[in-house]
């Protein structure tokens, strides 16, 4: 099974950039365009939050038109802290029946998808408040002996880009709590920081994966207050096989030169 993770789209209003410099539109468009012509081509895929900049009805708009042009595989998405879940539920069409979160699972495919909402309405921030921490440990309960990937916007884990961290998941050790009694969850994967992170949360790796459109720059030191530049757009591609589990690609969406043969010097000592 092939899960092609695209994360902070940040579509604008048509004709409008993201951060005045920023074309998110066209990057969307030419992510979509990448997965389209994969092959083989993805299951499905999941967008774990931001879509849109500001969450108005015409970014939503603009982003179902984006979806139904290029993708033709089922498509799965949660809200980041730049949507708002009233516009997105009148904007898109996706699976959850939750009348306040924007949360659900998907049994239809080898690996169970669980998606979850950690949206603070007018916050950066992310929360998972303890109904949904219920949902969460009942919803994993109901299958046990299937692999699990978790869906969410906001990273449950200190990644020490201090200015991301500081609007990270609240509380992430109740959370953990709940994933290290269901040992079928085998990978969690969040958008948010705009850069490839990688973690453990209990028994599960947890991943960041790169924006499509813009990247956050990289910076250790904790009174960074944060830009983002245009290093290289790409998604994280996730394949899961019996035998092997869930093993993760990251794949670039800009065409590079290439592809070129390998044309090993004939005293190549590996050459059998």
């Amino acid at each position: 099974m092939l899960i092609c993770q695209l994360t902070d789209l940040h579509v604008r209003p048509r004709g409008m950039a993201s951060n005045r410099v920023s074309e998110t539109n066209m990057l969307c468009d030419r992510a979509f365009r990448r997965v389209a012509q994969m092959r083989p081509a993805p299951d499905v895929v999941i967008i774990t939050g931001d879509l849109t900049e500001v969450g108005n009805p015409a970014e939503y708009t603009t982003l179902a038109r984006l979806l139904k042009t290029r993708l033709s595989m089922p498509v799965f998405v949660i809200p980041g802290n730049h949507d708002r879940r009233e516009n997105l539920r009148a904007g898109l069409t996706f699976t959850s029946s939750d009348p306040v979160y924007i949360q659900y699972a998907v049994d239809d495919f080898p690996v169970r998808l669980v998606m979850l909402d950690t949206v603070v309405p007018g916050a950066g921030h992310g929360e998972l408040r303890p109904e949904q921490l219920d949902w969460l440990d009942q919803t994993l309960a109901a299958a046990p002996d299937k692999p699990t990937l978790i869906g969410m916007h906001h990273p449950p884990f200190t990644c020490g880009i201090a200015h991301m961290d500081s609007i990270a998941l609240r509380d992430p050790d109740r959370f953990a709590a709940v994933i290290a009694r269901h040992p079928q969850v085998a990978r969690i994967v969040c958008g948010h920081h705009h850069r490839p992170i990688f973690g453990r949360v209990a028994y599960a790796i947890a991943s960041v994966a790169p924006s499509v459109a813009h990247q956050v720059e990289f910076s250790l030191l904790p009174d960074d207050p944060g830009a983002f530049n245009f290093e290289p757009a790409a998604f994280h591609l996730h394949r899961w096989t019996p035998a092997d589990g869930i093993v993760t690609h990251t794949v670039y969406v800009e065409q590079f030169p290439g592809p070129f043969p390998f044309l090993t010097d004939p005293e190549y000592p590996g050459k059998s």
